[in-house]
């Protein structure tokens, strides 16, 4: 059987002068806590990032101010205006917990049978394959580590390198410049969360505009909002236009990721078609591996931090 590109590389990363530990230097003294925020300093993300809030904000202020302010039912207002603003809240938070979440400080290699079993989660500490941290986790013959050769790094199976981020993520799935950061195995939950509740703020904006522009068809323009009927015609368009596009986006990457989830495969590995070489495991426990277990409300907030419990004790097991 012919290999593929992916493991004709793997079986070269297993060579002993593949590592080359002497090219290694020691990756400098971590001045940090690990309580301080993960960022990644991506001036492109950045500004995508700012864009997101941006137009958050701009659906917040068409909703508020043009549509559910003027209207006559108060009740109406109400229930429309709380739903939206928690919506948008809770869409905000995702993407904040998204953009700024990466644990550093928890990463560990332990040997685990012939491989060794990356323990923690997020990015691979940088620069670490040098000679004496490999000759510190004591390799028994035959057992096989794997190195970055673009940022010196040990890292476990299913870590890929990021060209943004400048090192390995584990289950890595690719970097989102909307989110600044790459979406890998500690943020996925808030990721997902993100396009759900981006996707659902934006079927809610084009309903409230659909019924607006209806009422206002019947009554006259004038009452229909506290801005002259030309600048609302103009603002509830461009609200379309926006929630009609997101809708459309995160609908779509929202399908994705959970497909992703359920067959506990990245988009990286279904692009490379990387060999499988984790266990196998049943759909709804993919679910809770990324969500937390048990399942409860908390997999719909972003400020419940997933506990994957057990199952991540034979996740990298092979």
């Amino acid at each position: 059987m012919k290999s593929s590109p992916a493991n004709r590389s793997r079986d070269i990363e297993r060579q002993a002068g593949y590592l080359c530990p002497e090219h290694c230097a020691p990756p400098p003294p971590r001045t940090q806590s690990a309580d301080d925020m993960w960022f990644i300093r991506d001036g492109c993300g950045i500004v995508c990032g700012v864009i997101t809030w941006m137009l958050v904000f701009y659906a917040e202020f068409v909703v508020v101010f043009v549509m559910l302010l003027p209207a006559k039912n108060v009740v109406y207002s109400i229930i429309n205006g709380a739903l939206f603003n928690g919506l948008a809240f809770l869409a905000l938070a995702s993407h904040f917990k998204a953009m700024c979440t990466d644990p550093y400080e928890v990463t560990e290699l332990q040997p685990i049978g012939a491989y060794l079993m990356f323990i923690g989660e997020g990015a691979v500490p940088k620069g670490n394959a040098t000679k004496e941290f490999i000759e510190s986790l004591q390799l028994k013959p035959g057992q096989v580590v794997y190195k970055c050769p673009k940022c010196c790094s040990i890292k476990p199976d299913r870590a890929h390198h990021c060209s943004v981020c400048k090192r390995c993520i584990k289950k890595m799935d690719h970097h989102c410049p909307w989110v600044n950061n790459c979406v890998g195995e500690n943020n996925q939950k808030y990721f997902v969360l993100f396009t759900m509740y981006i996707a659902l703020i934006s079927l809610h904006s084009l309903m409230m505009v659909a019924f607006h522009f209806v009422f206002c068809f019947e009554e006259d323009w004038s009452k229909c909002s506290s801005f002259s009927p030309p600048a609302t015609v103009i603002l509830l368009i461009l609200l379309c236009f926006e929630g009609l596009l997101f809708l459309i986006f995160t609908s779509v990457m929202f399908g994705t990721q959970v497909h992703s989830i359920c067959n506990d495969e990245t988009g990286i590995e279904q692009l490379k078609k990387e060999e499988r070489r984790w266990a196998k495991r049943s759909k709804w426990m993919n679910m809770k591996v990324v969500f937390g277990h048990p399942f409860s409300v908390a997999w719909l907030s972003p400020f419940a931090t997933p506990d994957h419990g057990k199952a991540n004790l034979y996740q990298y097991v092979v």
